[in-house]
Order: structure tokens, then C-alpha cells, then sequence
């Protein structure tokens, strides 16, 4: 059972450079069907993600955004992996 405190090992990764790398409470992705939220104790899932932006929510509460472009996730055992082609964290000033 998922405690207040729980927390994934997320890897977000582009093709020529890892993104970012760390412990989050919350991830949001692109997903092929319409945005996607992934918790800690999740069940194992590997889907298509579009062009968009990622979030992760680190164990600090400080939130990691990407923009990003076509790729695929996989989730299993409170490890999540993002690969896309190409990401960059967005233009300072630029909305969410």
C-alpha cells in the first residue's frame, strides 16, 4: 500500500542526452489517448507518449518539465522510464 512518503525512480531520457533523473512522487505524461498521471505502486504499464510535456514531481515538491516530442514509457516496479526523440525543459516565460 502506497504511503504518504512513497516515491518512483524516474529516468527521463531524449536520444541524444539524459533529461533528468531522480525520485518523484508524480509524473504526467502525453500519452497516446490524452494525458496520463503515474503514482508510486502503479501498475506495470508501457504506452506511447505524443509531442508535449512531461512533469515530474520530485520528494521536494519541486515540479521538472520537459517539452518533448514523440516516444514511449515504461513503468514497473516503482521505476519509470521516459524515452523520446527529442526534449528540452521550456523557454523561461513560456506557459505550462
Amino acid at each position: 500500500m502506497a504511503g504518504s512518503q512513497s516515491s518512483m525512480q524516474v529516468n527521463i531520457v531524449a536520444a541524444d542526452r539524459p533529461l533528468w533523473s531522480g525520485a518523484a512522487r508524480s509524473v504526467t505524461i502525453p500519452a497516446s489517448e490524452g494525458g496520463m498521471g503515474i503514482l508510486p505502486d502503479h501498475e506495470p504499464i508501457l504506452t506511447v507518449i505524443k509531442s508535449g510535456t512531461v512533469s515530474a514531481v520530485d520528494t521536494e515538491g519541486k515540479r521538472h518539465s520537459f517539452d518533448v516530442s514523440d516516444g514511449f514509457i515504461s513503468f514497473d516496479s516503482n521505476r519509470l522510464t521516459v524515452a523520446v526523440q527529442r526534449g528540452e525543459e521550456p523557454k523561461a516565460g513560456a506557459a505550462e
